[in-house]
């Protein structure tokens, strides 16, 4: 399709905007009740940590796949792999997350979130490159609906994952916030490759994405202290009545 230097660039680009996208979504809505630099400094180790994760995944996970859809060689999948890397993954989350600049306010859903993004596009980042390396054509549907899935739902998927552990953190429960998130990863990871070859992986992704995704402003409301969520409500408040605001069940609710 083109060049490796401009495959890698195309695929960088698409991950950041799809990154941008999962903050704006998110985190610009509570802007200003949580700790902005602590999320800042957990996405330059979700860069970090998400570098290495989407290499090894890369080449234990997605490239035996790929060999396998292709009938190059006979390299299945080793499902001890998959789980080996997610677990480290959620290892190297959590005891990001257990730092005391984090715990300290209470913000491992808004820290989790910010890690995730920039995790989830480092992983998105290495498929989209497969992705355009494959493609013979850059005038094809199929290729459009794999760009925007990964773009989209790649960074945002990851987000969620790490947004779940900080809340499973805050309510105590530790290790086992490492083993739900690894169960969720591999699930993840495994449709991740299959999105790669058949964008019928979508039909399963984007529907699952969207429901939990409403979770997310619970927990990071959790995380909020109850003199922010005060002010946060009458913000809100003040906001419907100068009709810049649509409130959201979860808003009318709490």
């Amino acid at each position: 399709m083109a060049t490796s230097f401009l495959l890698f660039q195309a695929a960088a680009v698409t991950s950041l905007i799809g990154m941008t996208l999962g903050w704006r979504g998110v985190m610009t809505k509570y802007s200003g009740f949580y700790d902005l630099p602590t999320a800042w400094s957990n996405v330059f180790w979700g860069i970090l940590v998400g570098g290495v994760y989407a290499s090894v995944s890369h080449n234990f996970i997605l490239v035996p796949y790929l060999g396998m859809v292709q009938n190059q060689d006979a390299a299945v999948v080793n499902p001890i792999n998959l789980l080996f890397v997610c677990l480290v993954a959620s290892v190297a989350a959590h005891l990001l997350l257990r730092r005391e600049r984090v715990r300290s306010g209470s913000s491992q859903p808004t820290s989790g979130w910010a890690l995730g993004l920039a995790i989830g596009a480092m992983v998105g980042m290495l498929h989209l490159y497969r992705v355009y390396e494959i493609t013979e054509t850059v005038f094809s549907f199929r290729l459009i609906i794999t760009v925007l899935g990964f773009a989209i739902f790649a960074p945002r998927t990851e987000a969620l994952i790490c947004c779940f552990h900080g809340h499973l953190m805050l309510e105590g429960k530790r290790w086992g916030a490492v083993l739900r998130t690894t169960f969720w990863r591999c699930a993840y990871l495994v449709m991740f490759a299959f999105a790669v070859v058949d964008p019928l992986a979508w039909v399963f992704i984007v529907p699952f994405s969207l429901l939990i995704n409403r979770r997310a402003n619970e927990w990071i409301w959790d995380s909020i202290p109850s003199e922010g969520k005060k002010r946060l409500r009458k913000m809100w408040a003040r906001q419907i009545r100068e009709g810049r605001l649509v409130p959201e069940p979860a808003e009318q609710i709490n």
